[in-house]
């Protein structure tokens, strides 16, 4: 479902819902106000879908800030450690304490996160107080309705719960004079697996437009939230139901993108492997139903010979390119050697582009150069990237560019809309959970249960895809644009911490850049040895970022609750998170 700006404005609209009270009894001066809409005349099943759309417009993000990004470039792949925030120091600086782990909560991006997905929140509940309203809507359509809303809602809620942990927990039932009085808990699981659960139970096998969320879609989500909470027999078994089962909207079954750069591609959107995805659209007349949040992450300053034409932001990390070296056999380096002298990737770091440069002749999974921008290899269709000519400053973020969700050089004017200050603004999708993503989610599930020998099969499934060499990067003349070798776990795993670290590195490896590493790493137990490594790796470079930065472990988990909005409701029902 392609979300148009005007169903953007509806919404403002709805939220605006008033009754002009009047004493008089002459019905001709009962007007309603101009410019709002009151709740006779949304009750119908028109009304309420126009504030579902206006619910799904919220996934994009509400007030235009980036840090609000679905994508989570910042939270998710920033503090995760597969790229560090790039340009320079003085552009959009309120990221570099962020991006060091010493957050303040007053912090204004913060505060904007909250608030953009409490957004989200509200239009849920009021379609489904709307929708229990409306006369004309059918039982088959009441429980569709009911059960986007309430999937859409269990998103916005699993999302405040991974960044802030403790939060409040405001349904439809909920008046709005009580609403400031509801204090943050951390104990909200059960409410979004309600939320998942009916969704799954409810929505239809497919929907009849591009967007909409399906029965899969909950299931694969409802499965996550399981799999969260280390409740892995319930994970194992949704999983499994929705991998031999799950489809599209349209009804395809789902499956791996064949390529692996064609996920990424503007014009393959909706594909087989998107299980629930952001819609964007171009050419509405707003810039912001495009991929907004992605135009400044494009490499810097490429003039008409590379895209967006910007400002270098989200540069992939040392350590994210340098795990992507692979042995003989090519399987990754699992002992964390891969940043050590001898292996560490060779780079461009301090050598001018009008200087001579040869890449690394190393062996490398072939889809490190489908995630990260590098001197020397073809950049999607423009041009070979030039190294430090694409950089805005390499001492402070390194020499590599984001490459995934960027658009090609044909798709311009076409895929993109130019209509703005950059030509970057995409009709592309972010995809909040592909096919892969459940694939490896199952598997860590499968070695939970002791099933190694199946968790090393959708392992298996997920490398197979990207061993293909017809899908490798290519030079002009058709050769393969750097020593790529992968290889597949061929000997069975029989010992589960094994299993554990090959699964925990795939997802690494093959979810780079998507929003996903900070999250696993904080569930998982580990993120402050794995991000302690991380700093201190990209320190021996990025001395001026990185220098003395640590993460502390009970604190840097989650955000710390933003200060604004524990000045509005009061400190006595808005608790700080520890350690801020």
């Amino acid at each position: 479902m392609k979300i148009s700006n005007n169903f953007k404005k509806l919404f403002t609209t709805i939220l605006a819902i008033t009754v002009l009270a009047v004493s008089c009894n002459e019905d001709f001066l009962n007007v309603e106000p101009t410019g709002s809409l009151s709740n006779s005349t949304l009750a119908n099943k028109a009304g309420v879908e126009g504030l579902l759309i206006g619910a799904y417009a919220a996934l994009n993000g509400v007030f235009g800030n980036r840090f609000e990004a679905p994508n989570h470039w910042a939270t998710g792949s920033i503090l995760g450690g597969d790229a560090n925030k790039g340009t320079d120091p003085g552009d959009y600086s309120t990221l570099n304490p962020i991006q060091r782990y010493e957050t303040s909560p007053t912090n204004g991006d913060i505060n904007e996160l909250w608030r953009g997905r409490y957004e989200g929140i509200s239009r849920c509940n009021a379609v489904l107080n709307l929708l229990a309203q409306a006369k004309d809507v059918s039982s088959e359509d009441q429980k569709r309705i009911a059960g986007e809303a309430r999937l859409l809602r269990g998103h916005f809620y699993f999302d405040l719960k991974k960044h802030f942990n403790s939060i409040p927990y405001i349904d439809e039932t909920i008046l709005a004079a009580d609403i400031p009085t509801v204090p943050n808990s951390p104990d909200v699981w059960g409410k979004i697996e309600e939320d998942l659960k009916f969704a799954y139970d409810n929505l239809p096998e497919t929907q009849g437009a591009a967007g909409r969320v399906n029965k899969w879609a909950a299931g694969a989500y409802l499965a996550k939230a399981y799999l969260f909470q280390k409740k892995f027999a319930e994970a194992r078994a949704l999983f499994t139901t929705v991998i031999a089962n799950g489809k599209t909207t349209n009804g395809k079954a789902y499956g791996l993108v064949p390529s692996y750069s064609q996920i990424y591609n503007a014009a393959n959107d909706n594909h087989e492997e998107s299980v629930f995805a952001v819609q964007s659209a171009t050419n509405t007349g707003s810039v912001n139903n495009a991929n907004w949040f992605d135009d400044l992450n494009y490499p810097y300053n490429t003039g008409p010979d590379g895209p967006g034409n910007c400002c270098g932001f989200f540069q992939p990390s040392f350590d994210l390119a340098n795990s992507f070296r692979v042995d003989a056999n090519g399987l990754p380096l699992l002992d964390g050697s891969y940043n050590s002298a001898a292996n560490a990737l060779k780079h461009d770091y301090g050598i001018e582009s009008s200087e001579a440069f040869t890449p690394d002749a190393g062996t490398v999974d072939p889809r490190l150069d489908h995630s990260v921008g590098r001197r020397g290899i073809p950049y999607l269709d423009w041009i070979a990237h030039p190294g430090k000519a694409w950089i805005r400053a390499q001492p402070y973020a390194g020499p590599y560019s984001n490459k995934k969700y960027v658009y090609y050089k044909s798709q311009e004017n076409t895929l993109t809309d130019g209509s703005s200050w950059t030509r970057g603004y995409a009709t592309m999708n972010y995809t909040i959970i592909r096919f892969a993503d459940v694939l490896l989610m199952a598997a860590e599930a499968e070695i939970e249960a002791g099933s190694l020998e199946t968790a090393r099969a959708y392992v298996n499934q997920v490398r197979a895809r990207a061993a293909n060499p017809a899908t490798w990067v290519k030079n002009p003349d058709g050769s393969n644009a750097a020593n790529y070798v992968i290889g597949l776990y061929n000997t069975p795993w029989t010992d589960k911490a094994v299993a554990t670290n090959a699964l925990r590195f795939e997802r690494k490896l093959e979810l780079s850049g998507e929003g996903h590493r900070f999250f696993d790493l904080v569930r998982w137990g580990i993120a402050d040895s794995v991000l302690d490594a991380y700093l201190q790796n990209e320190a021996k470079i990025l001395v001026t970022m990185f220098g003395g930065a640590s993460f502390t472990a009970g604190k840097t988990e989650f955000l710390p609750i933003p200060q604004t909005q524990i000045d509005i409701q009061g400190s006595d029902v808005l608790k700080q998170n520890p350690g801020y």
